[in-house]
């Protein structure tokens, strides 16, 4: 193994250096998501919220507009105070801007601050026709959960499976009127874009269940006047972020092994809008891809991908796939409208909210080459942590990751290390900003000031390094990524301050398989904490409701391949472990059902390993509810401080 180009060794002098920026104590904070560039790239619309800090309380955001040049506040929109809101979508003029508000079952479509139609259940992805008469948006009638599979499941009483969610596409004329359901009801639609000519929608979709069939999905057109849809492609990975070409001939997406809908990664694939066999045009990219937008010059496309520890902009060549670097930083981007940034029409222009460990959430906008800081709002906000990217090799694979820790560490003193394994397990652990806030990486910070370094790694089968990497945990999981992570922390002891005896592992959704995998492969692990994961690959197959993931990265289903399915599960192991474990998991989980986790506690009670188990009630696969996450964090840094 090896250590590469990290200043590692300096970490202890530059966190104690006199220019450290002391802590100062947690002051409100401005947060950013949904941003959304006019077409012009004259303004940005984003909801906003200000996070007091309050613990169980969470803020209320609004659709604010800002000019892209000055950051100043132009429009405030706020209609529904007891709504939350979806990403915002600019009119082709740049006059108007459309979103959803969501509240108590009921989804409304704004134009500014006038309502324009009502969906009885769930709406989303509010967008604008070219000529702009026309707005469209995904709409689930009589919806008996939340869109998405990380939200709380319906419960399972009554006859299973008998009806199932539609989402469609819906149509509005934006003068007012009625809302037309128009894509087939028998096809959940993930995602979609109007072709330039207004006539019709590139979309992704699937029959039957919403949450298991996205890996599945195909490349559809849907007529805008008949809603019938004809199959472009049925590509052979997933797929995201469909956008047609301005000359209306051609579909660009990203596409590549994914293991969740929402976590974009892949390269760039294009297809003949008439139909056809997709082109991979970035093959051997070393990275990931995760934003696209054709240039309505015809100049070619925009995007973003993520590059080892730096999210970069790119402009990417249509015909020969040759990509340019604009610009790069270490940061995370909270995530646009095409993709993590929004591009203006003609693709020279880019914002984004962007933040990193060590400074708090910012809006930038300006030219690809030298995107600007727009708001000093969270400017007052401390560094809490000190923080490295670390590099290693491997078994002939680089691996990236993360450490953070006390921002001035003790010279000569040795800390505990805990190891937080990244969910997926296509994702990547990406710089977010450490303070106390809902919206700032709690759970870090609880551990950061309980005295804890945190290693954050990205193993093989982790974005960040192209689609090889990516693929590197194909029926091999807690394999060779549980290998690197180790080799990660005994080339992280060189140059850092941590107690390697002094061991943690924690983790949520394949970060929980991964910790329970741990403890049952390793007894280097002192303590651990699993959320949500999986015990028991084969009786997970038939109770989780999202089974379709499983196929591209087992190579067959349970029922085919029984084997590999047995030989990657931690309960199979579970004699060998002696690690105290915390486990625990949403009541309602329909990607890692609790009783996955049950099933892994109720092993470890029964040979004596101390361990605790916590369900909280009416959660899905992720904590959402504010007391339930703070409850939670409590109970992590209570239970390493036990026993490490």
């Amino acid at each position: 193994m090896q250590l590469k180009a990290i200043a590692l060794t300096s970490f202890v002098a530059a966190a104690t250096s006199a220019g450290a920026v002391a802590p100062a104590a947690d002051m409100a904070m401005r947060d950013y998501k949904a941003v959304a560039m006019s077409p012009a790239g004259e303004r940005i619309a984003a909801i906003e919220a200000v996070d007091a800090g309050v613990p169980g309380k969470r803020p209320h955001a609004v659709v604010v507009v800002r000019d892209a040049a000055t950051g100043k506040i132009v429009h405030e929109f706020d209609p529904c105070q007891a709504c939350t809101y979806d990403r915002p979508s600019w009119s082709p003029d740049g006059k108007r801007v459309a979103f959803i508000g969501s509240a108590g079952g009921k989804a409304m479509l704004y134009v500014d601050t006038r309502a324009l139609a009502t969906v009885e259940g769930n709406a989303n992805t509010a967008r604008w026709s070219p000529d702009g008469r026309t707005l469209a948006l995904l709409a689930t009638v009589g919806a008996r959960k939340e869109t998405g599979a990380t939200a709380a499941g319906a419960r399972l009483v009554g006859e299973i499976g008998s009806s199932e969610d539609a989402q469609r596409i819906a149509t509005v004329p934006a003068s007012g009127g009625t809302l037309a359901l128009l894509s087939p009801a028998d096809t959940f639609i993930y995602e979609y874009d109007w072709a330039p000519n207004g006539k019709g929608f590139v979309a992704t979709g699937a029959k039957g269940n919403g949450d298991n069939n996205w890996w599945v999905a195909r490349l559809a057109y849907v007529d805008a006047a008949s809603g019938a849809l004809r199959v472009i492609a049925s590509p052979g990975t997933q797929l995201n972020l469909p956008r047609v070409s301005p000359d209306g001939t051609t579909v660009a997406y990203v596409g590549g092994l994914m293991s969740d809908f929402g976590s974009i990664g892949g390269d760039i694939w294009t297809v003949p809008l008439a139909g056809g066999e997709p082109k991979n045009l970035t093959p051997g990219f070393k990275g990931t891809f995760n934003g696209l937008k054709w240039a309505s010059s015809g100049a070619g496309l925009v995007g973003s991908a993520l590059m080892g520890d730096q999210l970069a902009v790119l402009a990417i060549d249509a015909g020969t796939g040759a990509t340019k670097k604009q610009w790069s930083a270490a940061v995370t981007a909270a995530g646009g409208t095409d993709g993590r940034f929004s591009f203006s029409a003609d693709g020279t222009r880019v914002a984004g909210a962007v933040e990193d460990f060590t400074s708090a959430p910012r809006l930038l906008a300006g030219p690809l080459e030298q995107p600007a800081q727009l708001t000093h709002d969270n400017d007052n906000l401390a560094a809490h942590v000190s923080v490295a990217s670390v590099g290693w090799g491997n078994e002939g694979f680089s691996n990236q990751g993360w450490v953070v820790g006390p921002l001035r560490p003790e010279p000569g003193k040795k800390y505990p290390l805990i190891v937080q394994v990244h969910g997926g397990p296509a994702s990547a652990a990406t710089p977010r900003y450490i303070s106390a806030g809902a919206a700032g990486n709690p759970t870090v910070r609880a551990l950061v000031d309980a005295g804890y370094f945190v290693f954050m790694p990205n193993p093989r089968g982790s974005f960040g390094q192209g689609q090889a990497f990516a693929g590197a945990n194909r029926r091999d999981f807690g394999g060779g990524d549980l290998r690197d992570i180790l080799a990660g922390v005994d080339a992280l002891a060189k140059a850092v301050p941590v107690d390697v005896r002094r061991l943690g592992l924690m983790g949520h959704s394949y970060g929980g398989f991964m910790t329970m995998w741990g403890v049952t492969h390793s007894d280097r692990f002192k303590a651990a904490v699993a959320g949500a994961g999986v015990a028991n690959w084969i009786s997970y197959y038939g109770q989780n409701g999202i089974d379709q993931w499983m196929l591209p990265f087992f190579g067959a289903t349970m029922y085919d391949d029984p084997a590999i399915y047995r030989k990657l599960s931690p309960i199979e192991y579970v004699k060998n472990a002696k690690t105290p474990t915390l486990v625990y998991v949403g009541e309602r989980d329909v990607e890692t059902p609790a009783a996955q986790s049950m099933e892994f506690w109720h092993a470890l009670k029964a040979l004596d390993v101390p361990t605790t188990f916590v369900v909280y009630q009416d959660e899905g696969h992720a904590i959402r509810k504010p007391e339930h996450q703070q409850d939670l964090r409590k109970r992590i840094v209570a239970w390493f401080d036990k026993y490490l």
